[in-house]
């Protein structure tokens, strides 16, 4: 405990969240500080503070998109959403869950209860509009603001959870075409303050073909999930009970470094960061650096 209060009190180191997996795909417990290596825009970095985060209790925001394009997956969404949760969320765990097409509707605040955030989602899928929205109030013409979501969820409702494990879960077809905010900004917002961006792609295809536009958004959210650390899938063609157990087992074993950089500069650049494991059977994901301000 003292060294996790030390760990948020230095305000010039670089923190940094990772997960890392073996060769069998399964989580690797049991590291030391000793077998990585960070590195920053190429030059080695002295790791100053290192921990497993397994005890940490989960913040969790639940980016549902329900724009025209969705329209055949709402019942779908909700189905998965509710298998997810009552397979992640613990008593000292807590979510809150956003629809969003042009505007961004706070369905369920922060809460640890399943069917509270279910009943949100229910009553929003029937027609309930009277629920807060997140974020400047803004006329979008059209009827996709995915970035905006994922920026106003960060930094209205994750920013001040410092003793939580952040993560945004997207439920989405990863198009977008009415923010504020773009891709940079989402990726941005995220990696600052530390939270991972998982997505679950639900694509509606003609044929079985996709169109340039799907394949956009099949990118936007692989970009997302892995500029931040965390991971995409297919919903429609995935073992989705898995795929949320993967998800379950990298949020409760996360590891943290933080190190001073080298680069004293605080010019606004971006710095790229590799976690390096000695093993090299192992692999590490985590977000793909920070911006120096």
């Amino acid at each position: 405990m003292a060294q996790e209060t030390v760990f948020h009190s230095e305000v010039h180191l670089v923190n940094m969240t990772f997960s890392v997996r073996g060769p069998d795909g399964k989580t690797a417990a049991g590291l030391a500080v000793d077998d990585f290596e960070v590195f920053e825009d190429g030059a080695p970095q002295k790791i100053r503070f290192f921990a497993r985060e397994d005890q940490l209790p989960l913040s969790l925001g639940l980016i549902v998109d329900v724009s025209d394009s969705q329209d055949k997956f709402l019942k779908r969404h909700q189905h998965d959403i509710e298998i997810f949760l009552k397979g992640i969320l613990r008593p000292s765990d807590q979510a809150f869950a956003v629809c969003f097409g042009n505007h961004l509707r706070l369905v369920s605040d922060t809460t640890s209860s399943v069917s509270q955030i279910m009943d949100g989602l229910k009553s929003f899928d029937k027609g309930d509009m009277d629920f807060p929205e997140i974020g400047p109030k803004e006329e979008r013409e059209l009827g996709t603001a995915l970035y905006d979501a994922i920026y106003f969820s960060v930094e209205e409702k994750l920013q001040s959870d410092n003793n939580r494990r952040r993560a945004l879960i997207l439920f989405t077809d990863g198009e977008e075409n009415s923010s504020e905010h773009d891709l940079i900004d989402a990726i941005s917002v995220a990696q600052d303050s530390d939270v991972l961006i998982f997505a679950v792609r639900y694509t509606q295809t003609k044929h079985g073909a996709m169109n340039a536009r799907n394949k956009y958004g099949m990118r936007v959210l692989g970009h997302l999930a892995a500029q931040t650390g965390g991971s995409d899938f297919d919903g429609l063609h995935t073992d989705l009970p898995e795929a949320f157990q993967q998800i379950s087992d990298e949020l409760r074993s996360l590891y943290s470094i933080a190190y001073q950089s080298t680069n004293k500069a605080q010019d606004g650049t971006f710095r790229k960061v590799v976690i390096q494991p000695k093993q090299s059977n192992l692999t590490v994901r985590a977000k793909a650096g920070y911006y120096a301000r």
